[in-house]
């Protein structure tokens, strides 16, 4: 099998939970009632690259009860492969509770001891690694536990293997790991893929330092397209013989900002599975992501690839 000739434009995998947030104004435990969702960094991502029109797969280990089940069945709703997702009846899915308070969103993880935190190695099928083009990871999963970690290395050992490209976020969440524990594992991370999507905020606390001149050396030390997200404004290309800066992309009405950088990282992976330039996907990254902060929703509002087309002017919409 050829590289073109491989099943998936990409595969991801990590820890997709439960969610519940309050309707109307009021935080958590202050009363009133509750609306019910998932979400996962991975699994959002997956949802927009399926949108977007790409073959995507996604795998993770799911508790066997109704939240784990609704998980399952909405990625499979949309064209998301879910093939390789392992239950177990030995721990619960994760959950995570979100409120929005004077313009402030918080998020609370019930997820310690979830079934995702104990994926091991050996859930990993080398023929689906081997099926797909680009495996997309984030720093999250390796945060999760140590056997996380083993996965994650694991999965990078079979993409070197297989000739599969490996797409890097590193996703810093330090509630669930401090900045001392996190840098090199992320930096060990960022050493191996062949793209780096962290944002310039990221890339400080990384390779601790305030100095723009250094973080871009270092950056271009790497073997790796790497895309710095939110530098002054722009977005930020960087290779070892060549640095390019694409301007923001300016959005009309800012409605919710959860789920932007996942619509950012599944438009710039689209781009690159259809052939595009890091700049043609960088655009277009710029372009899904403007579009998901424009609605409410963790996944809920990634655009489709009729809807990028819309806004390009591509295409018309139809009213009716």
């Amino acid at each position: 099998m050829t590289f073109n000739e491989r099943r998936f434009d990409v595969i991801t995998f990590g820890e997709s939970m439960g969610m519940l947030y309050p309707e109307g104004p009021r935080g958590i435990g202050q009363g009133g009632t509750m609306s019910q969702s998932f979400g996962g960094a991975e699994s959002n991502l997956a949802i927009g690259l399926a949108r977007l029109g790409c073959q995507v797969g996604w795998f993770s280990q799911l508790g066997r009860d109704p939240l784990g089940k609704g998980i399952v069945k909405t990625l499979r709703g949309e064209g998301v492969d879910v093939s390789r997702v392992h239950y177990t009846t030995d721990a619960p899915t994760g959950l995570m509770l979100r409120e929005q308070v004077r313009g402030k969103s918080s998020v609370y993880y019930y997820r310690a001891g979830s079934a995702a935190s104990r994926m091991t190695p050996e859930l990993v099928d080398p023929a689906y690694i081997a099926d797909s083009r680009i495996v997309h990871i984030t720093g999250i999963t390796p945060a999760l536990s140590q056997s996380c970690l083993d996965t994650v290395r694991r999965v990078i050992a079979l993409c070197k293997e297989h000739g599969t490209k490996i797409s890097f976020d590193p996703n810093l969440r330090l509630k669930l790991w401090s900045i001392q524990q996190a840098r090199p594992v992320l930096l060990e991370l960022a050493n191996h893929c062949d793209y780096f999507l962290p944002g310039y905020d990221e890339c400080k606390l990384l390779y601790q330092t305030e100095s723009e001149q250094e973080i871009f050396e270092q950056l271009r030390k790497l073997n790796a397209v790497t895309v710095v997200k939110s530098y002054n404004d722009s977005n930020v290309i960087v290779e070892p013989d060549r640095l390019n800066t694409v301007p923001f992309r300016k959005v009309k009405h800012v409605v919710d900002t959860v789920g932007a950088g996942d619509g950012f990282c599944a438009g710039f992976l689209a781009g690159i599975s259809k052939g595009q330039s890091p700049e043609e996907a960088l655009q277009l990254a710029a372009l899904t992501g403007s579009m998901v902060v424009e609605a409410v929703g963790d996944w809920e509002a990634l655009p489709t690839w009729e809807e990028v087309e819309q806004e390009q002017g591509i295409t018309a919409h139809i009213e009716r």
